[in-house]
């Protein structure tokens, strides 16, 4: 669990991405890699939190963004939900697809809400071809692509949480390795502690395992909750990300498969705060009419569920904001 935060990520070096892509692609000299990465040690802060503890009655939203394409317009579609907390998966720092733009901080700027960003991957290359359709760049300035948490009050604390450090997209033999997708790190969750008019409160944005099957993500879910019971014990706590349930489970994608849901259920969590519905769909990076899946959840622990939604990814106009679309809910503690 990392504690460090900064202000800003220091970049990779040239010294150090030659690095990188000069060692062997082995569990062992990932690691190594990953520990001398400072930015990949770290969470970043920033942002201004517009009030100072939340009402015991709060909303939060979780969107895995697909890259943030249009920051701007996916902090504009959250808007009518007003959540409170925004947990946020695949955001970009530093990419050619995205601008080279800093898009968690632009859609926080744009809500007016502090942020959280910690790095899952750094990106060696510009992704698939899809996505180098929105490459003005022929180079990453950071190659940062990661998680984060959105909040309307300052954080009290904050961690990063590395659900894998061994490579899984860049050792061989431990997953395919995507020869489109070069990538230093793996999954992870950001967990922060928030002031509520009732007591602190836990709120956590993660990102499971997709190129993997369920015993590999149960073995995440463990690690994480086990991460969380350090961070906050005996705390209330909202989680919420791309848990990629049945993904890697062709042809039904059936997230019913998955033995995460009862391990968390064990220690408390309830995955009530999730409204029902399939949360995939084709988009601009992802044009799989087919494939449609249901990856999106929110779980509450010594919460009460009020509401709960699902919210279509696409704008008015039928323009797709993501592949996945947001699932929201308003809890009591």
């Amino acid at each position: 669990m990392i504690t460090t935060q900064v202000a800003d990520l220091p970049p990779i070096t040239e010294a150090e991405r030659r690095r990188i892509l000069d060692a062997p692609r082995t569990a062992q000299a990932h690691s190594a890699l990953l520990a001398q990465m400072p930015a990949m040690n770290a969470v970043q802060l920033g942002g201004t939190a517009a009030a100072n503890t939340l009402p015991p009655q709060f909303t939060v939203a979780a969107w895995n963004v697909e890259r943030c394409l249009f920051p701007e317009e996916t902090a504009a579609h959250l808007g009518p939900v007003a959540p409170d907390i925004v947990l946020l998966s695949e955001v970009d720092h530093g990419m050619a697809r995205t601008g080279q733009r800093h898009t968690t901080e632009v859609v926080a700027a744009q809500l007016g809400m502090a942020y959280a960003f910690g790095v899952e991957f750094h990106e060696l290359d510009l992704g698939g071809a899809t996505e180098r359709a929105f490459c003005r760049d022929d180079f990453n300035a950071l190659g940062w692509h990661g998680n984060a948490i959105l909040s309307s009050v300052p954080f009290e604390r904050t961690a990063l949480i590395r659900l894998d450090d061994h490579g899984h997209w860049f050792a061989r033999g431990t997953a395919t390795v995507d020869p489109e997708q070069p990538r230093l790190g793996g999954r992870m969750a950001i967990a922060a502690v928030i002031p509520t008019q009732s007591g602190p409160l836990c709120v956590v944005s993660t990102h499971l395992e997709s190129n993997a099957d369920a015993a590999h993500r149960h073995m995440q879910m463990q690690r994480l909750l086990g991460a969380i019971d350090t961070f906050a014990p005996d705390m209330p706590v909202v989680l919420g990300g791309d848990l990629n349930t049945g993904n890697n489970m062709p042809p039904h994608f059936d997230w019913r498969n998955e033995t995460l849901f009862s391990f968390a259920e064990d220690r408390g969590y309830n995955w009530d705060f999730t409204a029902p519905g399939n949360t995939t769909r084709p988009s601009l990076i992802t044009p799989h009419p087919d494939r449609a899946m249901k990856l999106d959840w929110i779980a509450g622990r010594r919460l009460k569920r009020v509401d709960s939604g699902l919210v279509a990814s696409t704008m008015d106009s039928g323009k797709p904001l993501s592949d996945h679309d947001f699932v929201w809910c308003t809890a009591e503690i």
